[in-house]
């Protein structure tokens, strides 16, 4: 039989509870897929638990295991794109380590992926999850589908199937401060979807900050529209027919001789208005200057500490 290599990445930030799980349940899928032939890529993102310690037993203990360290905590995008860039299979899924997600699904994805599918999704039909949650999830993916990219599915995706020729275009892009589904989706090769229910938390709790919530965003909507910075310009111009009706007012009751005293408290919320509508132009014109910085630093997007791969000569220590 003509066995296929599946590299399973797991980006792992504070998952130490869990991983047993996880590598307990991926380690079945073969069984029921015996083209498969299975390497998993655990990648720490600078956890502050002991979670490279539980990697770094079970890559001891199981040859197909890959235990990779980041020298600090770089997000999850640069994560996952660490695993993709050491991983060696013919395709590889990204799955999250808090086991919210079924790793038995895999196996379905593969199969489609065998059928010449190159991006399969596990698409979000239903959440287990908290109010706010949820419906932060909504609005983002309502707007991403708005004004970005209306192929992004309804409930949005992280668990995702990607064929190796999609994971090299990922990797040659050395893009900073976007999204990796986004990258996927913007990518166009064939996709299929399979929905799925996204389970409650089992252990720990979730590092995924309101602040990195906006931060996401944001970069989910400088990275891949112009919109900000379309919707500025055109700001600009209303605001510059405005004020040349105000312009014309002026002059009209200066030649006809109405021209009362002005008064202060009008004066001043024109100003607070412009000087306004100021600052939110200089701070999108800000956010797609530091872009540009950040991508001419040429800096790496992630720095490996160390690398285990029972049995692998050259493997990169501490």
């Amino acid at each position: 039989m003509n066995k296929r290599k599946l590299s399973v990445i797991i980006p792992v930030y504070y998952n130490a509870e869990s991983l047993e799980e996880l590598y307990a349940r991926l380690k079945k899928i073969p069984e029921s897929h015996p083209s498969l032939d299975l390497e998993i890529l655990f990648v720490d993102d600078g956890s502050g638990d002991r979670s490279y310690e539980v990697v770094r037993r079970i890559a001891e203990e199981d040859e197909r295991v890959v235990a990779v360290k980041l020298s600090r905590n770089f997000g999850s995008f640069n994560a996952c794109l660490a695993g993709l860039t050491r991983a060696s299979g013919d395709c590889a899924v990204i799955i999250s380590a808090d086991l919210q997600d079924p790793p038995e699904l895999i196996g379905e994805m593969y199969e489609r992926w065998l059928q010449g599918t190159k991006v399969v999704m596990a698409v979000r039909a239903r959440r287990e999850e908290g109010f706010f949650k949820v419906l932060f999830a909504r609005m983002y993916y309502r707007v991403f589908r708005a004004l970005v990219d209306n192929a992004m599915p309804r409930g949005g995706f992280d668990f995702v199937l990607i064929d190796w020729i999609v994971i090299d275009n990922l990797a040659a892009m050395q893009e900073k401060n976007t999204t990796l589904m986004g990258l996927i989706l913007w990518s166009g090769f064939k996709r299929e979807e399979i929905p799925y229910t996204r389970m409650s938390r089992k252990h720990g709790r979730s590092r995924w900050s309101l602040v990195k919530k906006v931060n996401y965003f944001v970069d989910s909507l400088l990275a891949f529209t112009q919109l900000p910075i379309r919707l500025l310009t055109l700001l600009g111009v209303f605001t510059c027919f405005i004020s040349f009706l105000g312009i014309l007012y002026i002059l009209v009751v200066s030649l006809t001789g109405r021209v009362s005293v002005a008064g202060w408290a009008s004066v001043m919320v024109v100003m607070f208005f412009m000087f306004s509508l100021m600052m939110i132009g200089m701070g999108i014109l800000g956010e797609y200057v530091w872009r540009g910085l950040e991508e001419s630093r040429k800096r790496p997007s992630f720095i490996i500490e160390s690398e285990y791969r029972r049995g692998a000569a050259g493997a990169r220590e501490e």
